[in-house]
């Protein structure tokens, strides 16, 4: 049973049922919850991220955090490049339910990495991070979440006003 600033933390990735964020939004998924392929394929501008790319990213972070909590070794993220992955040059409502269906897949499987970590372990580096500790990568995937949540509902309104 995880201790209160394990409990905590884990409240920061995942707010209980019925509760939004600590800053009063939505989490990554519930920022996406209605979206079409093509509002989440639209970028602002020729430069700028899409709401796809960002749930990709947000993605593989999600992986990339679990890996490092569990004391796995390097995998493959199913898509790439990893940090910032590609949308499928179809922008279509199957894909887009895929991508979503891949963040949702692996924001479950951090919740688990998470829940399991020991909680006398938090202010130690799991063995295969070189500079966080468990608790530091917990608390950083959850303003990971925040700050491109926020971004994603700042290209939702863009999107509106086109």
């Amino acid at each position: 049973m995880a201790d209160l600033p394990q409990a905590l933390l884990l409240e920061g990735i995942q707010p209980g049922p019925g509760r939004q964020g600590w800053h009063g939004g939505p989490t990554p998924l519930g920022a996406l919850r209605g979206m079409t392929a093509a509002e989440a394929g639209w970028k602002p501008g020729r430069r700028r991220k899409s709401i796809w790319v960002l749930t990709l990213h947000i993605a593989y972070w999600k992986y990339a955090v679990r890996r490092l909590l569990e004391g796995s070794e390097r995998g493959a993220f199913p898509r790439s490049p990893s940090n910032w992955p590609q949308p499928p040059t179809s922008l279509d409502d199957q894909s887009w339910a895929a991508d979503v269906g891949l963040l949702r897949a692996e924001h479950s499987r951090l919740m688990q990495a998470a829940a399991a970590v020991d909680p006398r372990l938090l202010s130690r580096r799991p063995p295969t991070s070189r500079r966080w500790s468990y608790g530091e990568l917990m608390l950083g995937i959850a303003m990971h979440d925040a700050y491109h949540t926020g971004q994603i509902q700042l290209v939702k309104r863009l999107w509106q006003e086109r």
